[in-house]
């Protein structure tokens, strides 16, 4: 599969135990420090704490970690198979995730991202993340600070999917 071409189509389900060496593979192509096996087993095994899978002609393209919260979902993890990324499916797995927030219960998503992984920050903020502070140090090795980005429901459901503007850039505000 390559980084060009047409949209790919996934189905995303639940992540299962056999799903985590295909995980595992994604998450080394595309984290300078990736999650170890024991890091996902450790998460997934805690009650509010999911794990699903992009799928498509039955290879793990994406997947995505994250919690639930009684008024939020926060992503921990979320990447895209090197060979097949620019093809919707990150957006897809964001989609997925809007679609739980109503206004009632669950209505924001959160997240961290590293200061330095600006491919991320522009992913999120095309999905209608906005970044709303700076944590300082929040990671250790090395350490570095984050963006704390959050989607809101209500506010940008046209851009999680991609069809609305992209919102002035907040990080910059936030350090400039």
């Amino acid at each position: 599969m390559s980084t060009t071409g047409q949209p790919v189509q996934v189905h995303i389900r639940w992540m299962i135990r056999r799903d985590v060496p295909e995980v595992l593979e994604i998450e080394g192509q595309s984290f300078e420090f990736p999650w170890f096996e024991e890091e996902f087993i450790r998460c997934l095994r805690q009650r509010n704490c999911i794990g699903m899978v992009a799928e498509h002609a039955e290879r793990i393209l994406g997947f995505m970690i994250y919690e639930l919260h009684k008024t939020q979902l926060h992503i921990f993890n979320l990447a895209v198979a090197s060979d097949a990324r620019r093809r919707g499916i990150g957006r897809q797995m964001v989609a997925k995730l809007v679609a739980k927030l109503s206004q009632q219960r669950r209505a924001r998503i959160s997240l961290e991202v590293r200061e330095t992984n600006l491919a991320a920050q522009l992913f999120f903020q095309v999905c209608g993340f906005c970044a709303t502070n700076v944590m300082r140090n929040f990671y250790d090795d090395p350490p570095e600070d984050a963006y704390l980005m959050q989607y809101s429901v209500g506010e940008r459901e046209s851009d999680a999917l991609g069809f609305g503007p992209v919102h002035t850039n907040s990080i910059s505000r936030l350090v400039g």
